[in-house]
């Protein structure tokens, strides 16, 4: 088997939407891939805060918030598919019912055990809660970077976590030395 775009492997990067992208779900996103194989890949938006907290969230769901300090936490609209669904990007990965762990510090939960941890006060130190999430079916995203959909960067923790939402797209063009307003104006002369 020759080495070719199929061989990459985007667990633990970021896709960054390049300014062409028409498609609505992702313009201007930043998605933050949890598993890339040959099966295809699962990710989810980090950077489009939904008009939702996380107190309107649990009573969604029926579940008691004790921990007030979280309660406007945002929830973000992580993909198109299962936006019905929560998925709980967070840190540590710790022991839930149902992870995707992306490295040992990193999971992916989508089992309601973690959010009921969370309203007791004592969930993942560090967490980001989207409904629904992106996927993308085998070679699907391969097919995508060779059309330069998207630009890739090794992830980093803090813009997950730390950074608010409207500052992490133009952090992660950042790790590339790449500034989204430049970007922008190249693609308006393409």
């Amino acid at each position: 088997m020759h080495q070719s775009m199929s061989s990459i492997d985007l667990t633990d990067h970021f896709l960054i939407a390049m300014p062409a992208m028409a498609d609505p779900y992702f313009a201007k996103s930043l998605t933050y891939i949890c598993e890339h194989n040959e099966q295809g890949a699962l990710g989810v938006v980090i950077n489009r805060p939904i008009d939702m907290n996380l107190l309107a969230l649990f009573e969604r769901l029926s579940l008691t918030l004790e921990d007030k300090e979280r309660a406007d936490a945002p929830i973000y609209f992580g993909g198109p598919v299962q936006t019905d669904r929560g998925f709980v990007l967070h840190k540590p990965s710790g022991q839930w019912q149902s992870t995707l762990r992306v490295r040992d510090a990193i999971g992916l939960t989508m089992s309601k055990d973690i959010l009921e941890a969370v309203g007791r006060g004592e969930g993942p130190q560090r967490m980001l809660v989207t409904l629904g999430y992106a996927g993308w079916s085998a070679g699907q995203l391969e097919y995508e970077l060779g059309q330069n959909a998207w630009l890739t960067v090794q992830a980093k923790d803090r813009i997950i976590f730390d950074l608010p939402a409207d500052e992490r797209l133009s952090a992660a063009l950042g790790l590339l030395g790449v500034d989204l307003a430049l970007l922008s104006e190249e693609a308006g002369h393409a």
